[in-house]
């Protein structure tokens, strides 16, 4: 329910004492006009009822007031979801008093980047019991949001005069940014294959039988011929391609996101934020050692660590003078200059400012990766073969 808009006198006597609803200005008025009369006419009969419209509009402002005493509200843990879930907001509002609480509103004041402040209204709250409130906020984008401001309203029980108290309940919601199912992805699977080739030659690979091959998988477009496991093939009618325990050189994977930058674009950067979760888990389910790194974390590990950090990463954030560490990494950023100094065998993934499919981009590199392209989804060109 949407409230009309009030002066800033009025929310501050609502906030601190009571307001006049409109019944309560109207009788004001009567009280006024029969006090006036009165005092023309000297009749005894409009002094009292001047007297009792007083009386009652004395009570309709201290009622409310009394009303919203010994309330107390409390929140639940909100679960974290991922960017385009609903949001769980779950509030329990307690009567402490032996007597019953009517006609409240309950008003919790979100961020505006989650939407308009949410509003319920309750008919009664027996005494000593407890009334539960479930809301759902639908998101869009990733962060993590904070709020503690939740306001308790009543006119009860003349309805003349209005109250409103606030009470700080302490929030935090992470929206988590969104991770792709991927089902393969270049980036990651041939990452340190550099180092690995000059390790083991061609001969090594198609004789290692133990310690070295780690299980098959089917056929993906853009894997080695090499790597095929013929035996195997023709018994199950279709390619069978060894993963090799030594796909990453024996090194961490690390996945580098360039938040040190500044980005023009800040769509790409949130494209960006997106590749690097559905590439930390797409390697983390392919049971690799994979690392996160930002500029103001460091190096870092763990699904929910990891998320947390994506979800409230922005771009030329304070960092803390960290240094990229000196292995192969898959480094996404919006800065071709960034390239230059990237370790040996590392991928990278590049937002050009602007994006046109019908001019190249030139990159030198001494890895190899991948372009993204705004008027393509981002998944499929995360499985796309590198460049």
């Amino acid at each position: 329910m949407a409230r009309k808009p009030s002066f800033p006198l009025v929310e501050l006597l609502e906030n601190h004492w009571a307001t006049p609803a409109y019944s309560g200005w109207l009788l004001a008025g009567l009280a006024l006009c029969f006090f006036g009369a009165a005092t023309n006419t000297m009749a005894g009969w409009l002094y009292v009822m001047s007297g009792v419209i007083v009386a009652l509009l004395g009570l309709g402002a201290v009622l409310p007031v009394r009303s919203l005493n010994h309330l107390s509200l409390r929140r639940l843990p909100i679960s974290p979801v991922s960017a385009g879930d609903d949001l769980t907001i779950e509030l329990i509002i307690e009567n402490r008093e032996k007597n019953p609480k009517t006609l409240l509103q309950v008003r919790d004041l979100i961020p505006h980047v989650l939407g308009n402040p949410q509003e319920t209204a309750l008919e009664v709250i027996l005494p000593q019991k407890e009334h539960p409130w479930t809301y759902y906020i639908p998101t869009q984008k990733r962060g993590i949001y904070r709020w503690h401001d939740v306001e308790l309203r009543t006119g009860t029980p003349l309805g003349l005069f209005w109250c409103r108290r606030s009470q700080e309940v302490p929030s935090k919601a992470v929206v988590y940014p969104q991770v792709l199912p991927l089902t393969q992805c270049p980036l990651v699977d041939t990452i340190g294959q550099e180092d690995s080739d000059t390790k083991y030659s061609d001969r090594n690979y198609q004789a290692a039988t133990e310690g070295v091959t780690k299980a098959l998988r089917p056929y993906r477009y853009g894997d080695p011929m090499r790597l095929i496991h013929w035996r195997t093939s023709a018994r199950f009618e279709e390619f069978k391609v060894r993963e090799l325990e030594i796909i990453t050189g024996g090194e961490d994977l690390l996945i580098g996101l360039d938040n040190n930058s500044l980005w023009h674009n800040n769509d790409n950067f949130e494209q960006a934020v997106i590749a690097a979760a559905s590439l930390y888990f797409y390697a983390n389910y392919s049971q690799l050692n994979v690392k996160l790194w930002t500029a103001n974390t460091g190096v870092i590990q763990g699904n929910r660590v990891v998320l947390e950090t994506l979800a409230e990463v922005e771009p030329e954030q304070e960092t803390k003078d960290l240094v990229l560490p000196s292995l192969p990494i898959i480094w996404l950023t919006e800065n071709r200059a960034t390239l230059d100094n990237l370790p040996k065998g590392s991928r990278w993934l590049i937002f050009p400012e602007i994006s046109n499919p019908d001019v190249p981009l030139l990159v030198t590199s001494p890895g190899k990766g991948l372009i993204f392209n705004s008027e393509q989804p981002l998944q499929i060109q995360l499985q796309k073969p590198l460049r």
